[in-house]
């Protein structure tokens, strides 16, 4: 395939046929899995941003945890080394502050060997993060993303903990940052895949912000009854109004099962 990077496309292959090598490019079966072997590089490059991939685990009633807020732990471990997998394959993994004040996650890789955590970052966009959250412990790096008011105390309270960053704040409901300009200064760390493990507030202002590519949906084998939503959606008026997502694997990891799915409209390629 092409290398997507606009400072190098096409180079290496004109210098291979200026020497007398023939080049094949491959057909479109192939592209296509090797673009999805390097889905994140190939999005930053063609689209500007990195592949968005989000995880839920929920029961089979679509409930993240219990009506008081247990979650811990809905699905199997089989699920959750699988979900540390899919971590490690992101440059950055990102959480709300309300599962930070929650559960007090570490959010880091550790159910799986690896030479590299990702970068863990944290909306919180007035700076409620407590200095002694674990998501803020070595090894690797954290980012704690917020408002411009209150960046200063907040620089110095984390020094030595997190790096800060002022987004611009968000228009409407959800979330008090810019969730498309968030994306948008990850892909400028040359994040090239992101990865989502949040509560149902931040998980559902991102997959109505359109910015969500994939899903990795873990549903346990039991019903919850009332409890609390993966994700917190507006209501819809039609079926019409309703994103649509594209079946892309299914498998049982354990007793649980791994459905991944696409957004219809997206495309790294």
């Amino acid at each position: 395939m092409e290398d997507p990077n606009p400072l190098v496309l096409g180079q290496g292959i004109n210098r291979l046929r200026a020497a007398g090598l023939t080049v094949d490019l491959a057909g479109e079966a192939i592209r296509r899995q090797a673009t999805d072997l390097n889905i994140g590089f190939v999005s930053r490059h063609r689209r500007g941003r990195p592949w968005v991939r989000m995880k839920l685990a929920q029961s089979l009633d679509g409930r993240s945890a219990l009506s008081n807020g247990e979650s811990q732990w809905i699905t199997g471990s089989s699920a959750r080394a699988d979900g540390h997998a899919w971590r490690k394959r992101a440059g950055a993994v990102i959480t709300g502050i309300g599962t930070v004040v929650a559960d007090d996650p570490r959010l880091d890789v550790r159910l799986v060997p690896t030479a590299l955590q990702p970068l863990r970052v944290v909306v919180d966009s007035r700076w409620r993060i407590p200095a002694t959250a674990r998501v803020l412990d070595a090894p690797g790096q954290a980012l704690v993303v917020g408002g411009l008011e209150g960046l200063d105390a907040a620089a110095t309270r984390l020094a030595g903990r997190a790096e800060t960053l002022a987004a611009p704040a968000a228009i409407g409901s959800g979330p008090g940052v810019d969730l498309s300009e968030l994306v948008s200064a990850l892909a400028g760390r040359q994040i090239h895949e992101l990865h989502i493990e949040a509560g149902g507030t931040l998980s559902g202002a991102f997959l109505t912000s359109g910015l969500v590519d994939e899903l990795i949906v873990y549903v346990a084998p039991l019903f919850v009854g009332p409890g609390l939503p993966a994700a917190n959606l507006p209501n819809a008026a039609t079926l019409q109004q309703l994103d649509r997502w594209l079946t892309a694997e299914v498998c049982q990891v354990g007793q649980d099962v791994r459905w991944r799915l696409r957004h219809a409209d997206a495309d790294g390629r």
